[in-house]
């Protein structure tokens, strides 16, 4: 039994360390999912979601320090106790998304390793046979290091995390695992290989015959069937090929600007998912990184996915002179974890990406 405690001890401690890093290295983007868990249609705990940043940053902080405290063997009581009481409530958590697909992506590895709800859930059940283990075999695990030294350790974590924490929430991500990362081109990104495979539907076709409902499902051709026809439902039998970005575009009055954006040989996106939400300091900003991009040849422009009445009194406070066109908050929340942010492009080539804390290193 020892050696499977050890065993367990050194899975479970391993996957909070990773799990919490990559989420303490993008804890904006654990926020936007913490405020899709809390909104109406999940948990219906919209009261919370203005403090969804700092409940990320607190629960992944934690999360990884207990896996830090599992691995050296410090406070194994209460250790386990926090790690059954977690995986209680994320199994469950997991499993009401899945069931009734409430959240696609469940945000546990962050961007690094996206899971579906029920690869989550199927996680999170494995953990929960190595926590009970860990939990009804405590007295199994034994300390690593001097004890002494333990709460240097575990203090020592707190303050780096807090300070890791504090360094990508006013820069960047360190590491970014997006599908805007500086290097791909956003283009070559949208498009669908040829060959990929494609998603394929059932149809369940409802007809009245003699009186009483009849349905007939096929894969898709009108069924020959002698009655009257009353309509048609599809069900997604297997899902077809994705690109990795499908839902970006670039929108004005109507019209679609996308290609022609992404063909220009300069161009620089000011990335302002919400004007209402974007920082006034950084807005402030915008005006000047403007004006010393279009004097480098630059073509400029805004994003955001604000009404139209606030972007004109915004463009007129900060002295924006660029047009701000519309785009998929979601899909300007994924590019940058800034608002506003720098995104710089090359033929739709991501050249450069920069915080509105970092305009002064745009290189030109």
């Amino acid at each position: 039994m020892k050696l499977v405690v050890g065993i367990s001890r050194i899975i479970v401690g391993i996957l909070f360390i990773f799990s919490g890093f990559v989420k303490l290295n993008d804890p904006i983007g654990f926020a936007f999912k913490l405020e899709e868990y809390f909104s109406p249609s999940v948990l219906n705990l919209e009261f919370l979601a203005p403090f969804a940043l700092v409940i990320a940053i607190l629960l992944v902080i934690f999360e990884l320090v207990l896996g830090i405290m599992l691995l050296i063997g410090y406070l194994p009581k209460f250790t386990t106790w926090a790690l059954l009481l977690m995986i209680v409530f994320f199994t469950f958590l997991t499993f009401y998304s899945a069931y009734f697909n409430k959240v696609t992506d469940c945000g546990c590895f962050g961007d690094a390793i996206p899971l579906t709800p029920w690869q989550s859930f199927y996680k999170d059940v494995i953990l929960f046979v190595f926590i009970l283990i860990l939990f009804f075999n405590r007295k199994l695990i034994t300390p690593m290091l001097a004890k002494p030294s333990h709460r240097w350790i575990v203090f020592l974590s707190f303050m780096l995390c807090f300070t890791f924490a504090y360094y990508v929430l006013m820069h960047l991500p360190l590491i970014d695992f997006r599908a805007y990362k500086v290097g791909n081109n956003i283009a070559e990104k949208m498009t669908i290989p040829e060959g990929a495979p494609e998603a394929v539907y059932d149809y369940n076709w409802k007809f009245k015959v003699n009186g009483e409902e009849k349905v007939v499902t096929t894969l898709g051709s009108y069924p020959q069937v002698e009655g009257e026809f009353i309509g048609v439902d599809t069900e997604l039998v297997q899902k077809g090929y994705e690109p990795p970005i499908h839902d970006f575009s670039i929108e004005k009055g109507g019209e679609n600007f996308t290609s022609e954006m992404l063909q220009e040989e300069k161009l620089l996106m000011i990335v302002m998912y919400s004007l209402g939400r974007s920082e006034a300091p950084g807005l402030e900003k915008m005006s000047a990184v403007a004006e010393a991009a279009k004097a480098e040849g630059y073509r400029v422009i805004g994003l955001s996915a604000s009404g139209e009445e606030l972007k004109e009194a915004v463009k007129e406070e900060y002295d924006l002179d660029f047009e701000i066109y519309f785009s998929d908050e979601t899909a300007l929340k994924t590019i940058i974890r800034s608002n506003p942010g720098i995104v710089k492009l090359h033929r739709g080539t991501i050249v450069q990406k920069h915080h509105w804390n970092d305009a002064e290193k745009l290189e030109l």
